[in-house]
């Protein structure tokens, strides 16, 4: 029987609004996060928490991360087609606001996001966002903190 390794957080980061959020409940629970960008970032000064600088372009950061996430991990993200692939490797995926994304809820979010690039590239203005608040980061928090801890206890 082979052993599993700890679960481990990753964060794509470059417009990630929440790495200090991540990087309290990653200490709180002893995990190694690596946080994944094309630029260089600060970062807490800790062996547990890693910097992977990318090369720039299109889904390298993403490619990096779908290609090491897997059952028992949590990846941090706003991208829907990222989230879609950590999910069919096993990996939970969570967007800075709190959302969770899910088996369940992953076909009809890459539907959304279809449906919106197709109106944008027909001129249409569909909106941005919503601007990041104390709620969302709040959110976003305890759900991180609900997922680290189901996969934790899980482990023991």
């Amino acid at each position: 029987m082979s052993e599993t390794r700890a679960p481990q957080i990753f964060i794509d980061a470059d417009a990630c609004p929440v790495k200090d959020e991540v990087y309290k409940v990653a200490a709180r629970y002893g995990l190694k996060t690596f946080v994944v960008s094309n630029a260089l970032m600060q970062i807490p000064a800790t062996p547990m928490i890693e910097r992977v600088i990318v090369d720039a372009g299109p889904d390298i950061a993403d490619d990096w991360i779908a290609e090491r996430a897997q059952g028992g991990d949590v990846v941090i993200t706003n991208d829907i087609p990222l989230a879609d692939r950590v999910l069919k490797n096993g990996a939970a995926a969570l967007a800075p606001n709190g959302r969770r994304f899910t088996p369940d809820s992953i076909g009809s979010a890459l539907a959304g996001r279809m449906i919106g690039e197709h109106l944008r590239s027909m001129g249409e203005i569909t909106g941005g966002p919503k601007a990041f608040d104390r709620n969302a980061r709040s959110k976003f928090l305890q759900a991180l903190d609900e997922i680290v801890s189901k996969i934790v206890r899980g482990r023991r």
